[in-house]
Order: structure tokens, then sequence, then C-alpha cells
């Protein structure tokens, strides 16, 4: 077995030591929020975004002018594209169904999915503004029925950007705030003097903004894990070749200065062919000065020998995007089990699915594909159990079993919760603080 790389990214261990930096820094910042609420709120918008209004929520009026600043056919494509994005999240939520069933006579039990209450979206913007963010936040929750959905972005040169707070509105908005950043999250989960707290926080953002999700996890719900962009290409000669590869990559390095983007291959000259085209495209690129950054220092390179050696180092780094343009594609969507999202074939694109196709861009990183997948209407629904016992023989039965499990574990005021239905609806005398007999050894 081979595994080569051809470009390695920064070690893991200074990834560690900027990983240390940020949580020290949104500790601090949390505690100032909570400490200080709107005051603090204004300050870190001051600092960091040189942003002071006179309020940070938006008015309608306000909403309406901004909104009237777009062209016909910009709102066009907000709205086909939250079209596709509702229409998908809509599929999805009509395979959540409520259930309730009996599973002995007298037994019933169900569970009803019921929308988390209040939601903070979070819809990045201070380097590039994330409309697209908008729909996947926004308008899945109100897919999912949340009755208070509130969003925030970071001023965009100075100001609201019409398209983001577009798409906020449009997507069911109930209140839009233009402030980004810890300063954001911390004030949607914690609450200030102005902005009641939220029970849940979503969107993506950078590794500020994960951080802060992260430490505030537990007080509030998140939707996952969602740091910088990363993004992979597994790549053969038979489906891709190296300006495919390299624009591909390159087209998510783009986002930040530390956006992973890995090509796994099984052909060298595919890869040494990908390494020359991304210089070429990094000369051209507009957006060079971050993907530059990214490229140089997250960037890899992997030849392996084999399709089963490209699946697992695939797996193994479970990155957010996955690119496939293979001879196998079906194989590796079959295979493959640690991810964000596949994208498959070389019709398709991760621009697509971050933008307009339907699915859901807010997906895990830093290898969170193990254990969950992205942000979908299901994230905004809470399945709750419920349980009903409906006639006398079943309350005895079950009291039985219940009486005599929890003498087994020792716990005796559990088995009287079970003894005294046994008495009452079954007619058994069991002692106080003993367990129940044997339904044979009872009749």
């Amino acid at each position: 077995m081979t595994i080569e790389y051809l470009k390695r990214g920064k070690p893991e261990a200074d990834r560690a030591e900027d990983d240390a930096r940020t949580r020290a820094v949104v500790e601090a910042t949390l505690k100032d929020i909570e400490t200080r609420g709107d005051a603090a709120v204004r300050a870190l918008s001051e600092k960091f975004d040189g942003y002071s209004p006179a309020a940070f929520r938006l008015s309608q009026d306000e909403i309406d002018a901004l909104i009237g600043q777009l062209s016909d056919q910009e709102l066009a494509d907000i709205r086909f594209a939250q079209d596709q994005v509702r229409n998908f999240a809509q599929a999805q939520r009509d395979t959540m169904l409520d259930l309730e069933v009996e599973t002995l006579p007298g037994v019933i039990l169900g569970h009803r999915n019921i929308p988390v209450q209040s939601v903070g979206c979070y819809i990045p913007g201070g380097k590039f503004p994330m409309v697209a963010s908008a729909h996947m936040s926004v308008a899945t929750a109100a897919v999912a029925g949340v009755p208070r959905i509130i969003a925030c972005t970071p001023p965009f040169e100075g100001k609201p950007n019409p398209g983001v707070i577009a798409a906020m509105h449009l997507g069911g908005a109930h209140e839009i705030y233009v402030m980004g950043g810890i300063q954001a999250v911390g004030a949607m989960a914690l609450g200030t003097e102005t902005i009641d707290p939220v029970h849940m926080l979503v969107g993506p953002g950078n590794a500020f903004v994960a951080e802060a999700k992260r430490q505030l996890f537990g007080r509030v719900g998140i939707d996952l894990f969602a740091g910088p962009t990363e993004t992979m290409v597994i790549a053969d000669e038979t489906a891709a070749d190296a300006e495919l590869c390299a624009t591909d990559l390159l087209g998510q390095a783009e986002h930040g200065y530390n956006s992973p983007a890995v090509l796994v291959t099984n052909s060298r000259r595919l890869a040494a062919d990908t390494l020359a085209e991304i210089d070429r495209i990094l000369a051209i690129l507009p957006t060079a000065g971050t993907a530059r950054v990214s490229w140089e220092e997250y960037g890899e390179v992997i030849v392996c020998d084999s399709y089963e050696e490209m699946l697992k180092v695939a797996d193994e780094i479970a990155s957010e995007h996955v690119q496939v343009m293979t001879d196998r594609d079906d194989w590796f969507l079959a295979n493959m089990t640690c991810y964000g999202a596949l994208f498959l074939g070389p019709r398709t694109n991760v621009a697509n699915g971050d933008k307009v196709i339907g699915t859901n861009h807010t997906l895990p990183t830093k290898q969170a594909g193990r254990y969950t997948g992205g942000l979908w209407v299901g994230k905004f629904l809470k399945t709750h159990s419920y349980q009903k016992v409906t006639t006398d023989e079943a309350a005895t039965m079950i009291g039985e079993y219940g009486s005599r499990l929890c003498m087994l574990e020792g716990f005796v005021g559990h088995a009287e919760q079970c003894n005294i239905r046994v008495r009452r609806y079954g007619g058994v005398n069991v002692p106080y603080g003993a367990a129940a007999p044997a339904r044979d050894a009872a009749e």
C-alpha cells in the first residue's frame, strides 16, 4: 500500500497552535458579552467592523429600502435559489412522520416532531456577502416551522448588503440584525438588553464563529461545527483533467486564508499537471490573494495506488465537500462513509451546491463528518416520545416487569411506582419495597 504526498499543508502542531489562540480570544469575548450585553456588542462591532448604527436590528422600512436596491433579475435569482432549497427541505420534512403504535394490547407509544422554538441564523458576510447562506439556514428553518427565526450578518464594506438582507427577509427571518463575528453569535445565544436569547444557533462562519458555537454548545443547541471551508477532489484520468481539478480546488480555497483543499488521485501525471495548472490559475484569479494563502498553507496532493486507497484516505480526512470525478462515482457513493456532501461527476460542482441546486451547504468540517451530516430540515426538529397505558391489564403486566427490573437495580422508589399500579389496577398484593411476583406466580 503506497500513499504519497506530493504536497502537504501546514503541520498539525501549527494548526493546533492557531486553534488555541482562537479559543482564548473567543472565551474572553463571550464573557464580555455576557457581562456587558449591548455595550460589549457595540464596542466589538466598532472595533472589528467599524460599524455603530443607532440600532443593530433593521426596521421594516430599512429592509424594504435595501431590497429596493436590487434589480429584478437579482431578486428573481434569489427567489429561484430559495425555491430549490425549500423544495428539497420540504421533501426531507415529508419523510419525517409523527408516530403512534400499540406495541402491546393497551400500551401506546409514539413520538412527535416538534420545531425548535427559536433559532439564531448566522450568515457570514464580512469578506464576501454570503447570500446563499441565508437560504440554507433561514429558509430551511421556516420549512421546519420554527416560530422565531432571527438572523445576523456583518456589514459589508461598512453597510448592510442588500442581497444578504433580501435573502434573509424572503427566507422568513422575523428579526434581522447587522452584526458579525463572535458578537453576533454571542448576542443571539446569551441575549442582551435588546435581543432575547435563542434556543439554537445555526450557520457557517470563520474559525472564531465556529469556536464561539463550540463554546456555547450546551447552553444552546447548534447545528454542527461548521468552520472554514474544506474541499477534496477525488479524480482519475478517465473523468477529469488538470483544469477541472485545479478549478474545483481553488474555487473553494478563495473562501478564506485557512481553507483546506486536497486532491486525491491514482494518477501521478494528473497530480503533477494539477499542481502546474493551479500555479497558472493563481496568476490570473482575482481572488488569488486569498486562495494562494489557503493553497500554500492548507493545500495537499495525495497520490494513491488504488481506488481502495483513495477511499480510505478520503474517509480518514472526512472533508466537508468531496468532488468525485472517476470511472466509478457510484462506487464512491456506495462506499464512502465520512464526509459533508458528495458532488458526483464532472458535470457537478461544489459551487452549485453552495448557491443554488437545493441541498444545504452548511456542512461538517474538521472531520465532524465522521459523526454528523450537514444542516437539514431535521436539525430544526426535536423528536419527542410519549407513552400511554390504557387498560388495567396492561398497567398490571408492564408494572410487574417494571417492578422486578427496578429491584434488580436496587431502585426501591422506582419499583413502588410500578407496584402501586399493580396493586391498584391488578389487585395483586405486592408488599411495600418488594418486587412484584412473576405473572404465573401471581395468577
